[in-house]
């Protein structure tokens, strides 16, 4: 659920980990959440450095170190087919490094930790001065067998097809080299225990970010004995199964959008009336779609295609994910009122151009959906009475689709209990969050008897890369322990400017 880039390039548009329909429904409906450089030599602190050697050119990070930690496939068989785990760490760089490194959990599910490594460990450079940053790709992702599964395309009626994007996904599953009942986070969590042993750490500090704060939750459920902190980045508590309270969170965010532009006179007076407009132009589309011919962002073909209401909110809430790129939603909506839907599609076929490593792992992420959230949810998700811009998104039916012929792995009757410790948690929300808004973080909280729980002004889906955050969670780390954390400067913390014209925001002021 969480978008990496988002987190890497706080000042980019954005790339939430849900695609436009397939990729950013299914996930959205799923979902990943989008920055020193390390000293050459691996420090004492890992007892058996011996899996690990400096990262080779074009095979890992400058001044890190790189190796490969096999497990089983089946974990419990004890026997089979192995995955060779990806595992690079950047060792610390003050002289006196701690004994217990940060292990850091990406997002998605899907996201490979290790593959992201180079975008991600500027943001612990305070973290790094004292500890080891460690990052792994866990199973099914990057280079521990990972399970993509790509539908780029130029073809634009491809493109936005319901249809297609859930044959895609079919399609990739027939092409696996793995026992997909094997690729839950249960299982990658034990494995991740096994490289923490193989490195020499006797206790570690978890970062995780949106669904790698699940990840962390079920390390410390199954691990807890090794862990001395935690930080949860965007919080997906043990209570919360996907997609349920997506349309609501989404809706949520939106709401807070619509009434910050009405309380800025430069966006208030250039784009009047947006709810109106907004639903107005979903009524145009309906349930069904409308004809229209459009031109492909990327490849300038102007071709007939059915745009219906769901790309624009699909698109909307891939958006919503970061202020950045959400202040571009007003003058959406009053250029698809006009008519206009080339900046739509230049946003959604923008999310499918991102980096490679901050894409999903699709063969991953269905592996953990369809075994760890879409049984739970009970008939008065499905049923739910429609309400709000992103009411009827979909999500379900896809999910139904794909996952009635996904291989399941077992999950235990109790595995959405609330997990409940004293192991020192520092939980960051953000105020804007589409997806993981505070009232997740507060519910992960309650079972924690340490724990502060820190709401970002102005943030987006990923604080750790928003203002002083990044510092607050070294100050955390350090201490192992938040109860002296000052975390006042987080109130300054805003959300950007809105655009008013295609060149950028212009000076507000606030009526």
């Amino acid at each position: 659920m969480h978008s990496i880039q988002t987190l890497a390039q706080p000042h980019s548009g954005g790339n939430g980990l849900f695609r436009v329909f397939a990729f950013k429904r299914i996930v959205l409906a799923g979902a990943g959440l989008a920055l020193l450089f390390a000293c050459g030599s691996k420090t004492g602190q890992t007892a058996n450095p011996s899996p690990l050697a400096d990262c080779e050119p074009g095979d890992g990070p400058r001044n890190a170190l790189c190796g490969w930690i096999p497990v089983y496939e089946d974990r419990s068989a004890a026997s089979g087919r192995q995955i060779d785990l990806r595992v690079v760490v950047y060792p610390a760089t003050g002289r006196n490094p701690q004994p217990d490194p940060l292990f850091v959990l990406a997002g998605g599910p899907g996201q490979a930790a290790a593959q992201l490594s180079s975008l991600l460990v500027g943001l612990f450079g305070d973290v790094r001065r004292e500890r080891d940053i460690v990052f792994v790709d866990q199973r099914g992702t990057g280079r521990s067998n990972g399970l993509p599964c790509d539908r780029d395309t130029d073809d634009l009626g491809e493109f936005l097809s319901d249809d297609h994007a859930v044959e895609t996904f079919l399609n990739c599953l027939e092409e696996y080299e793995a026992d997909l009942r094997f690729y839950t986070t249960p299982v990658a969590m034990d494995d991740l225990d096994e490289v923490r042993a193989s490195l020499g750490y006797e206790r570690i500090n978890l970062w995780g970010a949106s669904y790698g704060t699940r990840a962390a939750l079920v390390y410390l459920r199954r691990h807890g004995e090794r862990v001395r902190s935690i930080v949860f980045d965007g919080a997906v508590p043990m209570t919360m199964t996907l997609p349920e309270g997506f349309p609501q969170d989404s809706q949520r965010a939106l709401d807070l959008l619509l009434q910050d532009c009405e309380g800025r006179a430069a966006c208030r007076e250039r784009f009047p009336d947006l709810r109106r407009k907004l639903e107005e132009v979903l009524a145009r589309l309906g349930r069904e779609g409308k004809q229209s011919f459009l031109r492909h962002p990327r490849t300038g073909e102007k071709v007939a295609v059915t745009l219906r209401a769901r790309v624009v909110t699909d698109t909307l809430r891939l958006a919503l994910y970061s202020p950045d790129a959400a202040a571009l939603v007003p003058m959406l909506v009053e250029q698809m009122h006009g008519g206009d839907f080339a900046g739509l599609l230049a946003v959604a076929v923008g999310a499918e151009s991102a980096p490679s490593e901050v894409k999903v792992n699709w063969g991953m992420f269905f592996s953990v959906i369809c075994a760890e959230d879409l049984p739970w949810v009970d008939d008065s998700t499905r049923n739910a009475a429609p309400s709000g811009v992103f009411s009827n998104d979909g999500t379900l039916d896809a999910w139904d689709k794909i996952c009635g012929a996904w291989p399941r792995g077992q999950i235990a009757a109790d595995y959405h209990d609330s997990v409940v410790s004293d192991v020192p948690a520092l939980v960051l929300s953000g105020a804007l969050d589409p997806v993981t808004p505070p009232r997740r973080g507060e519910d992960l909280a309650a079972g924690f008897s340490r724990v502060l729980h820190v709401v970002a002004p102005g943030t987006g889906h990923g604080a750790t890369a928003r203002g002083c955050v990044s510092e607050l969670v070294a100050e955390f780390v350090q201490a192992g322990s938040a109860d002296d954390l000052d975390t006042s400067c987080v109130d300054e913390l805003k959300r950007p400017g809105f655009f008013v014209t295609p060149g950028g925001p212009s000076m507000e002021r606030k009526r």
